[in-house]
């Protein structure tokens, strides 16, 4: 099988990987092993770490190759800033651009999440916020748009842990007051809105600490279904 895996799903798994801390800042990231890692051969391995470094996951260090990147405390809170910037910009454009497919997934995503919290359950409303999020960013009708905004969101959570929503009822609320402007396509409330809400979520993120880590040789066979999405 190996060759036959694409160079994006080898991409996808790698990062996947980093972001969830299995391999740490800072550890070495060798071809050959991490071929072995994922059942592939070395190629697709070679130009996801390419891929990887444009965006910022990986670098290459004199003497050591590719490495996981390990981000200052500054670049971290750029990213934070950043969004603060890009996803109410999206939101504005959504309003103008949003289809009617767009608008009905968003409210959907918008009744589960405010149901989820009722109930208290956490982990769901982590994924539903990032789905939530990451189809207002498609609605925005901005490929490179919305390109910037899942690479900031993938690289905020290598960063930061977020705490326990504890205003979880609120942030759906707010959700839902955001998804509100956009049906009505009130450019500059959406905006507004988001703006507020990205700074009311500020304290809940905090500086993951890194650790050391030694790249594991057993293997992961990437799930290229996982990756396509």
């Amino acid at each position: 099988m190996r060759g036959h895996i694409s160079a994006h799903a080898v991409c996808t798994a790698i990062r996947d990987d980093i972001v969830s801390g299995a391999l740490a800042p800072g550890s070495r990231l060798v071809e050959e092993l991490l071929a072995g890692r994922y059942g592939v051969s070395r190629v697709p391995v070679r130009e996801a770490l390419r891929t990887l470094e444009s965006e910022g996951f990986v670098t290459t260090r004199r003497h050591a190759g590719a490495c996981v990147a390990e981000p200052t405390e500054q670049e971290a809170a750029d990213l934070l800033e950043m969004r603060a910037l890009l996803e109410p910009l999206g939101a504005a454009r959504a309003a103008a651009r949003r289809t009617p497919t767009h608008l009905k997934v968003l409210r959907a995503l918008v009744q589960l999440g405010q149901a989820r919290a009722r109930h208290g359950l956490a982990a769901d409303l982590r994924q539903l916020d990032g789905w939530f999020h990451g189809t207002l960013a498609q609605a925005s009708g901005s490929p490179s748009l919305t390109a910037l905004l899942t690479q900031l969101r993938r690289k905020i959570e290598w960063m930061y842990v977020v705490g326990p929503p504890a205003r979880a009822a609120e942030s759906w609320r707010e959700h839902g007051a955001v998804v509100d402007a956009v049906g009505r396509g009130d450019g500059e409330r959406a905006r507004a809105l988001m703006a507020a809400h990205i700074e009311r979520a500020l304290p809940a993120y905090r500086l993951r600490r890194p650790a050391a880590h030694v790249v594991s040789t057993a293997k992961h066979p990437v799930n290229t279904a996982r990756a396509r999405n």
